[in-house]
C-alpha cells in the first residue's frame, strides 16, 4: 500500500480489478443532464431548473465511480456537484439553503462516495435543509469506490 502522507483513507491509492467487458450495444447511452452549469459554486440559486424539481447534489467522484450515474441518479433531476474535501465550501450551506428556500423543491438526493471526506457533503445538505425551514424529502445514496451502491 502506498502512503500519501495525508492520513486520509479516502486518498489511499487503490487498484480496482474488473473483468474486461465488451460493449454489445451500438448506441451510446444518452446524457440525462438537463442544465448548465452544474458546479455548486456556479449554479444560480434562482435558476429556473431548480424550481418544481427533484435535485441531485452529488460529490464529484460519484459520476466516475457509478457507471450508470445518468440513468440511475441523474435522470429527471436538476444537478449540483461539489467536492467537500477539495472545494472552498464556506458558502455551500448558505447557498444550498437559499436554493431550497427560493424554489419549490420536490425532493433532494445526495450522492456521496463511501470515503470519510464525502460525509461532509451530506452534512452540509442536511444543515442547509434545516436552515431553509422547509420539509423536503431527503435521501442519501452512498457509492463504493468499486462503483457499487452501499445502501
Amino acid at each position: 500500500m502506498s502512503n500519501l502522507g495525508c492520513g486520509c483513507p479516502g486518498s489511499m491509492a487503490r487498484v480496482i480489478e474488473r473483468e474486461e467487458t465488451k460493449a454489445t450495444a451500438t448506441e451510446k447511452a444518452p446524457s440525462e443532464l438537463r442544465q448548465w452549469p452544474v458546479q455548486l459554486h456556479l449554479v444560480p440559486p434562482t435558476a429556473p431548473y431548480f424550481n418544481n424539481s427533484d435535485i441531485l447534489i452529488s460529490a464529484d467522484c460519484v459520476a466516475f465511480a457509478l457507471g450508470s450515474f445518468h440513468s440511475d441518479l441523474l435522470k429527471g433531476k436538476a444537478l449540483a456537484i461539489a467536492c467537500p474535501k477539495l472545494d472552498e465550501t464556506d458558502s455551500y450551506v448558505e447557498k444550498l439553503a437559499t436554493i431550497f428556500r427560493a424554489n419549490e423543491v420536490k425532493s433532494i438526493t445526495v450522492a456521496i462516495m463511501e470515503v470519510p471526506c464525502c460525509r461532509g457533503l451530506d452534512m452540509m445538505v442536511k444543515q442547509a435543509l434545516q436552515q431553509s425551514g422547509k420539509d423536503i424529502p431527503l435521501e442519501t445514496v452512498i457509492i463504493g469506490v468499486d462503483g457499487e451502491r452501499r445502501n
